[in-house]
C-alpha cells in the first residue's frame, strides 16, 4: 500500500511561482513511477508531468512545458512540482499518481497509476 499527501497549494496571482510536494509512505519509493495531474470541475483529470521512478526521465504536457519542473527526491520519499508563471487556466485541484508495477504504459493516462493523494488546491487569479 502506497500512502500520498498532496500539500503546498495556495491563491497565488498571473506570474506569480508555486511548489507543490507529494510525501509518499508505505512502500520502497524509487521502486515506482510517479506523476502529477490536475482536475478542474466537469472535465477530466488532465496530466501535467511525469518523472520516472529514477528520476532520469521526465515529461510535459504542451500546457506547461518550460513553466513547470517536476522532481523527487527517492531518499526522502518526495515528489515536488515547481510551477512558474502560472496562469488563470493552471487553477485546478493537483494530485501526485503513483505507480508500483511495470515499465510499459502510458504516462499521460490516469488510468496508468492506482494511488493517488487527496489533492492540493491551486487557483491562480487574473
Amino acid at each position: 500500500q502506497v500512502r500520498l499527501v498532496e500539500s503546498g497549494g495556495n491563491l497565488v496571482r498571473t506570474g506569480d511561482s508555486l511548489t507543490l510536494s507529494c510525501a509518499s509512505s508505505g512502500r520502497t519509493f524509487a521502486d515506482y513511477h510517479t506523476a502529477w495531474f490536475r482536475h478542474v470541475p466537469g472535465k477530466e483529470r488532465e496530466f501535467v508531468a511525469r518523472i520516472s521512478a529514477s528520476g532520469a526521465a521526465t515529461s510535459y504536457a504542451d500546457s506547461v512545458q518550460g513553466r513547470f519542473t517536476i522532481s523527487r527526491v527517492n531518499a526522502q520519499s518526495m515528489l515536488y512540482l515547481r510551477m512558474t508563471n502560472l496562469k488563470p487556466e493552471d487553477t485546478g485541484i493537483y494530485y501526485c499518481g503513483a505507480r508500483t508495477w511495470g515499465s510499459t504504459f502510458d504516462p499521460t493516462s490516469q488510468y496508468s497509476y492506482e494511488y493517488w493523494g487527496q489533492g492540493t488546491q491551486v487557483t491562480v487569479s487574473s
